[in-house]
């Protein structure tokens, strides 16, 4: 009898446990989910560290008829969100801050317009975001730069292009590498290209980084591509969780400057024509760097633009400058780029879905102040989904070609396609620079993240 009572009370939100408001109604937060699951005939799907030690004050006045309302009434209490995994079943996520929805995306960027109406108003707003990206990036003034040269490798010569693989130190033990794509026989000075990696499988060494590399340089350019940190043979000095950590974004952002400042000591290339392009995480560097360098010209951030997503990972959002001046986002940022030419290559099934019909529209407004509305382009592939496969490329090939000057038919085949058939793709230790078992590492080079942090204080401090 008793036993049977519990269970009427529990499904009524009248468990024994604090049931009063002078404790706030307060039960354990795994009681709760359990209470769910019954009521509604449903499976939470978490894990037990996530609810241990959790507790919800007013639990049962925050059931609703609706199993979903019940949630969202519950789990914001806890920084907690969920997904809907199937008819019945729910898993349960930590707050995700990076992420709106695609119409509070929207909203903020209609409240966003209404803070500049002409170019005047617009660069004030755009030095101030500037600036905070700076400083809360702590890279307001940069650190000192390391006197060290690049570690070098023997070059490797391919059909029409060279590959060269590079270290660069960019803090004191603190090394970021890449590969230098070159064309076999220049012909006049080189633009620049930067190809910052993105959170896809395999890092910088997959095939789809190749050909656009490769296929960059057979077009007349220097195209660098490198390592996210903690990621590659970056991940010979840090552990992989070390990518999460919010001082990832700065460092992420303070290597492409870094590998920047060096790609224009080097000779024969042309500093006046300068890109960068990237997809995903990559995405979302190609926009902070060209927010805050204007030695960049042409920007092209693929699968990545998008006024509801500011990136999944720490290392694009863990320092908050999507926070600055009030609020912002990654189109905002990406609209510093203006009046200098962009990309924006989206697709149907990521967070860019939205970008012709929203961020798309914003960007052209703030190219219109210039009076260079057509400055700014979008490829939209509706299709398509996540990734920077052949179609992407395909894109980013006319528009580099288009605003870099390069020679695109050296790249194209009799009916005027482009043909990626020359390009080698070489084995994964054919990129690295420091050995296939990293014995080649420096002796200074920093093996903790702890080391990383010291230094990174001590540079900005001097």
């Amino acid at each position: 009898m008793k036993k049977s009572l519990l269970v009427l009370l529990t499904f009524f939100g009248l468990s024994s446990f604090a049931q009063t408001s002078d404790d706030g109604f307060k039960r354990p937060l795994k009681e709760v989910l359990q209470e769910i699951e019954n009521r509604y005939k449903v499976k939470l799907k978490y894990s037990e560290p996530m609810v241990k030690d959790h507790w919800v004050t007013y639990a049962g006045w925050r059931f609703r008829p609706s199993v979903e309302k019940t949630l969202e009434n519950i789990l914001p209490t806890q920084d907690m969100t969920f997904s809907k995994t199937g008819t019945h079943s729910y898993e349960l996520q930590g707050y995700r801050y990076h992420l709106k929805t695609p119409e509070e995306g929207k909203e903020q960027l209609d409240y966003l317009s209404t803070r500049y109406h002409d170019k005047e108003s617009w660069e004030k707003r755009r030095a101030a975001l500037r600036s905070c990206i700076l400083s809360t990036l702590r890279l307001s003034p940069l650190p000192a730069k390391p006197a060290s040269q690049p570690i070098v490798t023997p070059v490797r010569t391919m059909d029409g292009y060279t590959v060269q693989n590079v270290a660069i130190e960019t803090l004191p033990g603190l090394y970021v590498s890449g590969s230098l794509y070159k064309p076999l026989k220049p012909k006049g000075k080189m633009p620049i290209i930067l190809n910052p990696d993105g959170h896809f499988g395999d890092g910088r060494y997959r095939a789809d980084c190749q050909y656009r590399c490769a296929m960059q340089a057979r077009m007349g350019a220097a195209a660098f591509s490198y390592d996210l940190f903690a990621w590659g043979e970056s991940a010979l000095q840090f552990k992989a969780e070390d990518h999460r950590r919010s001082l990832a974004q700065t460092i992420q952002v303070l290597n492409g400057i870094r590998i920047l400042d060096y790609l224009t000591t080097l000779k024969g290339v042309d500093t006046s024509r300068i890109a960068v392009t990237g997809g995903s995480g990559g995405g979302s560097q190609t926009m902070f760097l060209t927010a805050i360098d204007d030695r960049i010209k042409v920007s092209v951030p693929v699968v990545m633009l998008s006024a509801f997503h500011n990136g999944g990972c720490p290392c694009e959002s863990g320092m908050g400058i999507q926070l600055c001046e009030g609020g912002s986002n990654n189109t905002e940022i990406a609209a510093l780029a203006a009046p200098r030419p962009m990309l924006a290559v989206s697709d149907g099934k990521d967070m860019t879905q939205t970008v012709p019909k929203y961020e798309y529209p914003f960007l052209q407004r703030i190219y219109g102040f210039y009076g260079k509305t057509d400055g700014v382009q979008n490829v939209h592939l509706p299709a398509e989904g996540h990734d920077y496969g052949l179609s992407k490329r395909l894109a980013t090939y006319d528009f580099l070609a288009q605003h870099l000057k390069l020679n695109a038919a050296a790249v194209k085949n009799k009916e005027g396609k482009y043909d990626e058939s020359k390009v080698t793709i070489e084995k994964y230790p054919a990129l690295y620079v420091f050995g296939d078992k990293g014995e080649r590492l420096p002796a200074n080079a920093l093996k903790s993240f702890d080391e990383l942090t010291k230094v990174f204080n001590e540079s900005i401090s001097q």
